[in-house]
């Protein structure tokens, strides 16, 4: 009876500690998506063709999906997404100022959608990556987004 009982806490602790695991590790995933849409909302160039853009929205889903969207005044709407699990790696072009940063994915994985263009219509094609205005972002920031992407595409690729 002692060995059932020795057994049965064994058991026991060994599942909780996976409970607390697996709930610990789902809030460290929602706190890297979290980090990284912050990060590029913090320094998102909203000054970047703002005499054209009405507005934008850019969000990092709980699914791992990076959407950008830009609205335009004309009404021509843009539309980019990709999943996180075909991040390969980011470029930043310009200063620390201003430049653009480049998400780049593992083959043709970014979606392009575009909408109520009067030149070119409505519009769906697949690029290899995605093109953010960035301003007043340090090297360091670059570094630690760079990091968490990295991260993330392990995790979500883990997942699969």
């Amino acid at each position: 009876m002692n060995k059932f009982t020795l057994g049965l806490k064994m058991s026991l602790s060994i599942l909780v500690f996976l409970i607390l695991m697996a709930f610990s590790s789902a809030s460290l995933f929602d706190e890297q998506l979290l980090y990284i849409q912050n990060k590029l909302v913090e320094h998102h160039d909203i000054e970047h063709g703002a005499e054209q853009i009405k507005r934008y929205q850019l969000n990092v889903t709980n699914t791992g999906f990076c959407r950008y969207r830009r609205y335009y005044v004309s009404g021509k709407v843009e539309y980019f997404s990709f999943n996180l699990a075909k991040f390969k790696d980011l470029d930043y072009y310009g200063t620390d100022k201003n430049g653009q940063l480049y998400l780049r994915t593992i083959g043709e994985n970014v979606i392009v959608q575009t909408y109520k263009d009067k030149k070119g219509g409505d519009v769906d094609s697949m690029a290899t990556y995605m093109i953010i205005p960035l301003k007043n972002i340090e090297p360091q920031d670059l570094v630690d987004l760079s990091e968490r992407l990295i991260k993330m595409n392990a995790q979500l690729l883990a997942q699969k």
